[in-house]
């Protein structure tokens, strides 16, 4: 058999959807500077979707840092992997930076924060280890998961009982394997906004010998009194052993980072196949993530600006009677009952009458019979921005329990 014959007919739970409107709902062209309104199809549009969450894309002490570093360095520079011919004072500059400012002995960056995780985990873990991990983890974490040989243990979404459960498991299997044991959970939770229970997690290395692996793409630079992420958030940065974050969120950037103690990091460098055969994260992006760490640091107004957005639009939401689920962070799930049609009618509605596009979510990605149109507020959007939106939802709310919706694919026309 031709062993692409069997994606002809299957592409999958989400390529399922690949001829229902393309270019709309799926793969969609946002156009102009990145920011609380750019344009979709011509038209402007209030935008929900970009973890831009501190505005600093088009901040424009970054654009000009941006601008400089290419003018100085290209983007080739410097060719090779950071272990042969690819490394630079900048490089080591930004590590330790990120090192200090979250509270590690160390840190090192990665190309990109996806390929990092999943590079990490597999350097970590071996065959006689066991990984205890969250149900809800990151699609970049249950890859890695995927890559290793090591038994794995999942525990039900920040279950402690759960965990101690899965831990218990764990235990035992390690006595007879000679391994360790991981466990890895998020810091904040991308799809429902919860934080991970980091400090209820730790206090059960009281019953088990573990070590402590946290995610914190959507924490970091959001959360805790300086923005450092999740352990300053809630007072834990020492019961993290190994803290990870990526430049895509707060940073509005590409890379990322694990931070952790030196004897460990050494260890990576030397071992973490994707950086040792890949080229070196290029010098412009590191000036421009070094002028991102600045103003981070520098100017609490951008966090402030963050909160007082996330305040005002999820009051707004829950005195309105929409459900959010149980976000404590500024990731920003409203949750709605309906079917597939239901959400694409409603979410076609809110972008063509209202202009208001946010990211849709269904089934596989949630259970059936749920609609998630998940809201990403960052330090750029206005008071009106939100009170547009509170206003939309709720008259598309009212439309979706009226069932005024057809059961059909909206004719959005063809894509441009």
């Amino acid at each position: 058999m031709d062993i692409f014959a069997k994606f002809e007919n299957r592409l999958g739970p989400i390529g399922d959807y690949a001829e229902k409107s393309p270019g709309y709902f799926a793969f969609p062209k946002l156009e102009g500077e990145i920011g609380n309104r750019m344009k979709f199809r011509g038209k402007e549009k209030i935008i929900w979707s970009l973890n831009n969450y501190l505005g600093l894309a088009n901040h424009p002490e970054v654009r000009k840092a941006d601008s400089d570093a290419v003018a100085k360095y290209g983007l080739a520079s410097p060719m090779g992997a950071r272990m042969m011919s690819g490394n630079s004072d900048i490089h080591d500059q930004l590590e330790k930076e990120l090192a200090s400012f979250v509270g590690k002995e160390d840190a090192m960056l990665f190309n990109y924060g996806y390929q990092g995780m999943v590079s990490a985990i597999d350097s970590l873990c071996g065959r006689h280890d066991v990984v205890v991990y969250d149900a809800e983890s990151h699609a970049c974490i249950i890859d890695g998961l995927r890559l290793i040989p090591s038994h794995r243990y999942v525990y039900k979404h920040n279950d402690i009982a759960d965990c101690d459960k899965q831990l218990a498991r764990a235990t035992e299997l390690v006595k007879k394997t000679g391994g360790g044991i991981l466990v890895i959970t998020e810091g904040v939770f991308g799809m429902s906004g919860n934080q991970g229970k980091i400090r209820e997690i730790a206090v059960l290395r009281e019953k088990y010998e573990f070590r402590l692996f946290v995610d914190d793409a959507h924490g970091f630079g959001t959360m805790g009194k300086t923005g450092a992420g999740i352990g300053d958030e809630q007072d834990c940065i020492d019961d993290i052993d190994v803290y990870f974050s990526t430049f895509a969120k707060s940073m509005a950037s590409i890379g990322g980072f694990l931070a952790a103690d030196k004897k460990l990091l050494t260890f990576l460098r030397y071992n973490m196949r994707s950086q040792i055969y890949a080229k070196s994260l290029p010098m412009a992006f590191v000036a421009g993530n070094l002028k991102r760490l600045e103003l981070l640091r520098s100017k609490p107004e951008l966090r402030e600006k963050l909160w007082h957005n996330v305040r005002k639009l999820q009051n707004g939401f829950r005195t309105a009677g929409f459900d959010l689920g149980t976000t404590n962070t500024p990731v920003t799930p409203v949750f709605m009952k309906g079917g597939l049609y239901d959400a694409v009618q409603l979410t076609y509605d809110m972008r063509e009458n209202y202009n208001i596009f946010c990211s849709v979510i269904v089934y596989p990605v949630i259970p059936k019979g749920q609609i998630e149109l998940r809201i990403i507020p960052t330090a750029s959007h206005t008071d009106q921005d939100i009170d547009e939106t509170i206003a939309a939802f709720s008259a598309v709310r009212e439309k979706l329990e009226k069932k005024l919706y057809p059961q059909e694919m909206p004719n959005v026309g063809v894509p441009a």
